[in-house]
């Protein structure tokens, strides 16, 4: 009975153990952004922009918060469209939620404002 009831609160201390959060969501990040990548046309660009959006919009991480890069990422999408005062707000996100990205970001921000 004693070796049951030890096997049981391993088995749940494993379960719980599993269930682990991660700290950002990234839903099909990966896959829209490697075939725009791959092939830029204008629907995979539709497509990679609303998984952007997806991606810092709906968060469920741990951080909550966009994962790093991707706010910049976005900005400079948008920038390529021509929404630049969009895509420059989008940079400074991502600069506000990571200052280590600053030296970079700002650079771009400043060639963007010319």
């Amino acid at each position: 009975m004693k070796i049951r009831h030890i096997l049981l609160a391993g088995l749940f201390v494993f379960m719980c153990s599993c269930a682990e959060k991660t700290l950002y969501t990234w839903h099909k990040y990966e896959k829209v952004s490697y075939k725009y990548q791959k092939k830029a046309t204008d629907e995979l660009y539709q497509k990679s922009l609303k998984e952007y959006q997806k991606v810092i919009e709906k968060q469920s991480g741990l951080r909550n918060v966009a994962p790093p890069g991707i706010n910049a990422e976005y900005g400079y999408l948008l920038c390529k469209a021509g929404k630049v005062s969009e895509g420059i707000e989008y940079l400074k996100r991502e600069v506000a939620l990571y200052p280590e990205s600053e030296i970079f970001i700002s650079r771009i921000i400043k060639q963007l404002e010319k």
